[in-house]
C-alpha cells in the first residue's frame, strides 16, 4: 500500500493561486485527493483552476480577512478536510520608519493572525476517521534573520510557535507542522532574485534556487499516511543553507 496516496481525501490549500500553493495542489491531485484553493486574486485563482484542468478542484475568492471568512473558506471545501495548507501570505519590504505601522499590520495579519484562525475554523470541519493534518508556512528568515523585512520575519517565527502549541493542543486527533522554505523561485520572490540572486545561489551547498515542487514534497509528505508520528515540527527546505 502506497502510504502517501491521498484517495478521496480533502484538501485546503490557502494562498492556492500562488508558485507553492499551486505546487502542492497538483501534488495532491496527483495521490486521488479532491483539492479547494483559497486565494484573493481572482484572476489567478481562475487561471489556475483552468491549469489544473477543473476535476476534483474548486475554488474560493477570500482575503482571510477574519474569522467569518476563514470559516467561510473552510465551509466552502464541502465536507470533512483532511488536511488545511496555509500558504497564504505576503512579503513587503519593511521601511522601519518610525510611525508607520502599514507593513508591520499587513504582516501580522497576513502571515499570522490568518493562520490562527484557519486553523480554528479547520478544526470543527476536519475528518474524525483518522487524525487530520495542519501544515502551515514559515520561512528561513525567521532562523537567521532578513535584510528590510523585520515584520516578515517576526511574523513567520509566530507561526513556529502556533505550530509547538497546536501540536499540543490539537492531538491526538491533528497533527501539525511548517515547512520553512528558503529561497523558492516563485513571482513573489523575483525581484529578490533579481536584486541579490547571485550572492544567494552562493550561499546555497546544493548550487540552485529552489523550485515550488520541492516544497509541495514535503507539504505532501506531512498530510500523507508516512508521517503519522511527525508533529510539532518545522522542516526547513533550503537546499542546505541552514543546517543546524
Amino acid at each position: 500500500m502506497d502510504r502517501q496516496d491521498l484517495k478521496e481525501r480533502r484538501v485546503l490549500v490557502t494562498g492556492g493561486a500562488g508558485g507553492i500553493g499551486l505546487a502542492c495542489a497538483r501534488h495532491f491531485l496527483g495521490r486521488g485527493a479532491h483539492v479547494t484553493l483559497v486565494d484573493v486574486d481572482a484572476s489567478r485563482l481562475a487561471a489556475v483552476h483552468g491549469q489544473l484542468g477543473g476535476a476534483g478542484v474548486a475554488t474560493v475568492v477570500s482575503s482571510l480577512a477574519d474569522s467569518r471568512e476563514c470559516a467561510r473558506a473552510v465551509a466552502a471545501a464541502g465536507g470533512p478536510l483532511h488536511a488545511l495548507v496555509h500558504m497564504a501570505g505576503v512579503f513587503e519590504h519593511d521601511p522601519l520608519e518610525v510611525g508607520d505601522r502599514s507593513v508591520w499590520d499587513r504582516a501580522i495579519a497576513s502571515n499570522l493572525s490568518n493562520a490562527y484562525e484557519m486553523v480554528l475554523a479547520f478544526r470543527s470541519a476536519r475528518d474524525v476517521r483518522g487524525p487530520s493534518r495542519v501544515v502551515m508556512c514559515s520561512s528561513r528568515a525567521f532562523q537567521r534573520g532578513t535584510s528590510n523585512r523585520a515584520a516578515y520575519a517576526a511574523a513567520k517565527g509566530g507561526i513556529v510557535g502556533l505550530v509547538r502549541a497546536f501540536s499540543r493542543d490539537l492531538a491526538p486527533q491533528t497533527l501539525v507542522n511548517a515547512v520553512s522554505p528558503g529561497l523558492i523561485r516563485t513571482p513573489m520572490t523575483d525581484a529578490l532574485v533579481v536584486s541579490m540572486g547571485e550572492q544567494r545561489l552562493a550561499e546555497i551547498p546544493l548550487g540552485r534556487y529552489g523550485e515550488p515542487e520541492d516544497v509541495a514534497g514535503v507539504v505532501g509528505f506531512l498530510c500523507s499516511d508516512a508521517a503519522n508520528y511527525v508533529t510539532g515540527q518545522v522542516i526547513t527546505v533550503d537546499g542546505g543553507v541552514i543546517n543546524g
